[in-house]
């Protein structure tokens, strides 16, 4: 398989589109004959890096590169960093509203599911200036 690059953008605030661009990835890896779990692992992971942009950064872009034995996942934001790494990796973990927490969002798990579905996980955050999540799955 040939390398594939597709991009997205996030919209903020915007739950209604939240996720079309991890389920595009889905359709995407089923066409081209992945494995369900590797899809089910890419979808889970790039959900959450949605969502997270979607409530805490104001949106972002999503930038997937699809290769013959991995994909690999770039979501960038310019929201307002990530002040401790550390504390926002802790399950249960949320900066998240109470409005947001009453949708059904804000649970704390959005990193560490990033982490748990892939087999690389990379953060840099900056206060100020934004969080890029560098993340790959091999098949």
């Amino acid at each position: 398989m040939s390398s594939l690059h597709l991009e997205f953008d996030v919209a903020g605030n915007n739950f209604v589109s939240a996720g079309s661009a991890s389920n595009e990835v889905k359709l995407t890896l089923k066409k081209l004959g992945v494995e369900p779990a590797i899809i089910r692992k890419v979808a889970v992971a790039m959900y959450e890096g949605e969502i997270n942009m979607v409530i805490h950064a104001g949106g972002g872009k999503a930038i997937v590169d699809i290769f013959g034995d991995k994909i690999d996942i770039e979501l960038k934001d310019s929201g307002p960093g990530i002040a401790d790494i550390s504390l926002a990796m802790k399950e249960g973990y949320s900066t998240a509203t109470d409005t947001i927490r009453e949708q059904g969002f804000g649970a704390g798990m959005g990193l560490p599911n990033m982490k748990r579905y892939t087999d690389e996980f990379e953060i840099e955050s900056t206060v100020g200036v934004g969080t890029t999540v560098r993340l790959a799955v091999y098949f």
